[in-house]
């Protein structure tokens, strides 16, 4: 008796926690879902996010190319945040290997393999990147770059050939803290909710800004209700957004500026901020349901990595830097990876989307496209430069992720010989996006770890 009552005791404790208003209902089973909390979190902090950090910092992932002047297409939005950690530091041309920066027709010539080592790349104490293809590789990447991908884009791709585009080296400009907040940053968000998840105007979305005063538990009642009673593909669609949404805010969080004085800028945890956003009580009972969105977007990005293993798998694929030896080695740890996600043994189950009448099912898909096309054009009314780089980074990666689950037909018929023209295809810049945004998902359930021990040092 004595031991049921200690723990009845312990277990209102903890859910009275910062702790417990954070994560008590991060646990368990996931909605729509055969998989629960625990084994991701097992799976990817001692798995996968130890072997996608030196992926990620390796050459080929190392820059990103973005245009960073293209206007919003929305609203007008002439100012940009002014603040000094909004600003991106862009490679200049002469700072980019060459084997990335040029024109297709010299990318491979002998004078790219000559260049000395770029500022770039002093920085990183690596040296140049050198690029040299055996002719056929070379042939069969520009027959790659013509080819029409039957697959339908699920976002918009900056045009690499534009004056306008940048690289942008992704190290040099890690995802953070900037202090771009505000009615601004709320006109993103509201946009990307209201405009385009399928809901209502008439239906409240809990804790937008006109309700975070007046916030109420029939508001949010109402909204699961309507959400709820949604097609598990718009319920899907609207989780995959708002796990996005907590993944930033937990890099937010994570990524602080603690300290800014004339002689150090210290980055870290903020506790504070994360229970800003995560806490029950602060969040009138959201911040929790977003964390499990998070999972669910880990479960979605996962199943495309595993889906799009055969792509990768083909001998003509190569991440490109020029030295065989490095070639080979990111490239098997790549596999290693892919060959985990394969591996996982609750993956989300695509087929259960999109499977009601042919036709009905192919408008839903088509209205779920031009919805998240949509929102990656909101990516440039982003005021901070920083975050509409990783923004779109993250938007990308996730609509290459599901550009391949419903790819599976073409993956599956991928030729085995370089001169057949491939059934599917993703170009630098999906790869990039792709392995990036996953890996900062993957952070982001390692970072919770970090913030759930924070909490309970707490109690």
């Amino acid at each position: 008796m004595e031991s049921v009552v200690f723990l009845l005791f312990f277990l209102l404790q903890v859910s009275g926690s910062a702790h417990g208003r954070c994560f008590c209902q991060v646990t368990g089973e996931l909605d729509d879902c055969t998989c629960d909390v625990e084994t991701i979190d097992s799976f990817n902090n001692e798995q996968i996010f130890p072997r996608l950090l030196p992926l990620l910092e390796s050459h080929y992932f190392w820059f990103y190319k973005v245009n960073l002047n293209k206007p919003c297409p929305f609203w007008t939005a002439d100012s940009h945040c002014g603040l000094r950690d909004c600003a991106v530091k862009p490679c200049s041309p002469n700072e980019v290997p060459e084997g990335i920066r040029s024109a297709p027709h010299n990318k491979y010539s002998a004078e790219a393999n000559k260049q000395p080592l770029t500022e770039c790349e002093k920085e990183k104490h690596l040296g140049a990147v050198d690029v040299s293809l055996s002719e056929k590789t070379r042939e069969a990447l520009l027959e790659w770059r013509k080819h029409d991908d039957k697959a339908e884009r699920f976002c918009v791709i900056d045009d690499e050939e534009s004056p306008d585009s940048q690289y942008v080296d992704l190290l040099l400009n890690p995802e953070r803290y900037t202090g771009y907040k505000g009615p601004e940053a709320w006109q993103i968000w509201n946009s990307i909710y209201e405009e385009n998840c399928f809901k209502p105007f008439t239906v409240k979305r809990p804790l937008t800004p006109s309700s975070f005063q007046s916030s109420s538990g029939s508001e949010a009642l109402t909204f699961y209700s309507w959400l709820e009673g949604q097609c598990v593909e718009k319920r899907a669609f609207y989780r995959l957004i708002s796990g996005l949404h907590a993944s930033i805010n937990v890099h937010l969080s994570a990524r602080y500026l603690l300290d800014d004085t004339w002689f150090q800028r210290k980055w870290g945890h903020n506790v504070s901020e994360f229970r800003q956003r995560f806490d029950s009580d602060l969040t009138a009972g959201e911040g929790p349901k977003r964390l499990r969105n998070l999972y669910f977007l880990y479960l979605i990005e996962l199943r495309a990595l595993a889906k799009v293993l055969p792509f990768f798998s083909q001998p003509s694929f190569q991440l490109y830097t020029g030295r065989p030896e490095e070639d080979q080695k990111y490239k098997e740890l790549l596999l290693e990876i892919l060959n985990l996600a394969k591996s996982f043994p609750l993956h989300f189950d695509e087929t259960s989307l999109f499977a009601g009448d042919e036709k009905e099912a192919a408008q839903l898909k088509e209205d779920i496209r031009l919805a998240f096309l949509n929102i990656s054009r909101i990516m440039d009314c982003v005021g901070c430069f920083k975050c509409r780089v990783w923004g779109k980074v993250q938007t990308q990666g996730l609509g290459t992720a599901l550009k391949i689950l419903f790819s599976e037909r073409q993956i599956e018929a991928l030729p085995q010989s370089t001169e057949q023209r491939p059934s599917f295809q993703l170009n630098r810049q999906e790869v990039v996006s792709l392995l990036n945004a996953f890996g900062r998902i993957s952070t982001s359930i390692r970072e919770l770890k970090t913030f759930r021990s924070l909490l309970a040092e707490e109690r």
